[in-house]
């Protein structure tokens, strides 16, 4: 038999933030509803270019009054700005350094592998094509991620 568990929640007590960053509407969607399957408070926010996912991380812009989230989810193929330099911008910055990245794309090419880890990236996930193992992927990046790993605190320098 399994017994339920409460949502889990950050260390705060408030729901934990996601920043999905993600350009594709059919990933942001099974990203979704994956998250919404689990047994994570939670609160996904989406951008959906590298120059958007800047602007709400240093609340700029129409993000003035974005929270920080807890994680980071960062496609690699985005426009504008990709997931390299966006990655580049967040490790750059004192404010925003310690924030974890997960890389969740599509492309599973060595040479993206080795430069989201030369950049600090946390994981790198690679999205399968199947939307049922899309979904699995997420569960399980949700179960550890968000209930195993003790997220940094925030650093308002």
């Amino acid at each position: 038999m399994v017994i339920p568990q409460p949502p889990m929640i950050d260390r705060h007590g408030e729901p934990v933030d996601i920043l999905l960053v993600e350009d594709n509407p059919g990933d942001v969607r099974l990203t979704r509803e994956a998250f919404k399957q689990g047994q994570i408070n939670n609160t996904v926010h989406v951008t959906t270019d590298g120059v958007e996912a800047i602007d709400f991380l240093c609340q700029r812009n129409e993000h003035a009054d974005a929270p920080r989230p807890d994680i980071i989810l960062l496609d690699i193929n985005l426009p504008k700005m990709n997931g390299d330099e966006v990655l580049e911008t967040i490790r750059g910055d004192s404010k925003l350094k310690n924030l974890p990245v997960i890389v969740l794309t599509s492309s599973s090419a060595e040479e993206d592998i080795i430069k989201s880890y030369e950049l600090q990236a946390n994981a790198y996930l690679t999205k399968p094509v199947d939307p049922v193992e899309f979904i699995e992927t997420i569960r399980s990046f949700q179960q550890f991620w968000l209930s195993v790993v003790v997220l940094p605190p925030y650093d308002e320098q």
